[in-house]
């Protein structure tokens, strides 16, 4: 593999992904968050605050957990980074924080974000209710239905849930109403996209962002094994958060084989998948130019997964660069294959997880690691949101 470069331009791009597709009206938001976030990022006084946040609020560092059983029956050592365990259940909280902090820096005074499995959604609410701003939260009415317990959650931190009913009212649509929202609503609000998608500079903010999951690896290996990079880093891939901060840290270092799992709903060839890196083709959604389900007139294709959090028809553009150039491997997991590892990880280690975690664990039954292998996972979430999903499962 030659040595690309793996990071955003300075004109946004990640190779020929990426870039800020957007109406005139929201040029002068964008503008002024682009040529903000990063001066803000660096600045020492942010990063006090947020790293006392991340710390005294989120709970971070989130443990480095090695899954002994699972490693005995898979032939390698497995380690699970646990964002299950940070406060509201997933690594969403870390980009939120952040987020919030900037935008209050900027003198916004009016949040907005979207959500699929909830799990962004609570974090924002959570952080507005820490910091007394005002949240408005848009969730497709599916997902609204099948994560009614995190819609409770954002109701009760005082955030105004806004269930849509377009498209296939999932994650694609949420994100359709919250740009609606925000080119009514330029100088006052700032939308708190929760992944590595969007407009730049939004992939390269969040992956920045969450890049404390990464960091706290190197330390916590070095730590606990000698060395401070494992022979495979896997996460799962929707828009690509939790993965862009798990990987962020070792982008450069080709001793570290990526490995990504996107969520192939009832089979990649069925017609009801969420598999864009697999199934899509270069389009340019909701912002930015990436992978994209689409047909040949250049439709959205409606994806599908068991998982709220995966089913987008789009990709992080770092994520399709990635697959691109070669420097990641993505393995598409099915709905039933995310299950029974979830149940897998339930059963052998006692940890529920997210059903967007559980595809990241279904990639053992497809890959072989070496027994010298050191596999992080990153354990993105937890299960709490998925339990009807579960139980219902179990019924069956």
């Amino acid at each position: 593999m030659k040595q690309e470069n793996y990071n955003v331009s300075t004109e946004g791009y990640y190779g020929e992904f990426g870039g800020a597709y957007i109406p005139e009206i929201l040029y002068a938001a964008v503008d002024s968050l682009t040529s903000s976030y990063k001066k803000i990022i660096e600045d020492s006084e942010f990063q006090k605050e947020y790293q006392k946040l991340l710390a005294d609020y989120a709970g971070r560092p989130s443990p480095l957990y090695f899954a002994e059983r699972m490693s005995e029956k898979y032939r390698c050592r497995i380690y699970l980074k646990r964002e299950d365990l940070n406060h509201t259940g997933s690594h969403k909280i870390n980009n939120a924080i952040g987020q919030v902090l900037i935008a209050k820096r900027m003198g916004k005074t009016r949040i907005i974000a979207e959500t699929g499995a909830g799990q962004h959604g609570v974090a924002t609410a959570t952080v507005c209710a820490l910091m007394n701003i005002d949240c408005t939260v848009y969730m497709g009415k599916t997902d609204v239905e099948r994560q009614n317990l995190n819609v409770r959650k954002m109701e009760m931190l005082g955030a105004k849930v806004v269930s849509v009913t377009s498209g296939n009212m999932t994650l694609k649509d949420a994100v359709n109403e919250a740009i609606r929202d925000w080119v009514c609503n330029p100088s006052d609000t700032h939308y708190v996209i929760g992944s590595t998608v969007g407009p730049h500079p939004y992939p390269d903010m969040v992956a920045r962002l969450q890049s404390v999951i990464g960091k706290e690896i190197k330390l916590q290996l070095e730590e606990k094994t000698g060395r401070n990079f494992p022979e495979y880093l896997v996460a799962c891939v929707g828009g690509g958060s939790n993965a862009a901060g798990t990987v962020y840290e070792y982008l450069d270092d080709l001793r570290v084989k990526i490995v990504l799992a996107e969520a192939a709903g009832e089979g990649l060839y069925s017609g009801r998948s969420a598999a864009t890196i697999h199934l899509g083709t270069t389009g340019i959604i909701h912002g930015a130019k990436t992978l994209l389900m689409q047909n040949r007139d250049g439709q959205i294709e409606e994806p599908y997964s068991i998982s709220a959090g995966l089913d987008y028809p789009g990709i992080g553009p770092m994520h399709a660069n990635l697959a691109r150039t070669g420097r990641c491997e993505v393995l598409a997991i099915e709905d039933f294959e995310a299950v029974d590892a979830a149940f897998e990880l339930t059963r052998m280690e006692g940890i529920i997880p997210a059903l967007e975690s559980a595809h990241a664990l279904g990639v053992f039954r497809k890959k072989r690691f070496g027994k010298e292998d050191t596999v992080v996972v990153c354990l993105s979430g937890r299960g709490d949101k998925d339990m009807e999903t579960y139980i219902n499962r179990i019924g069956g």
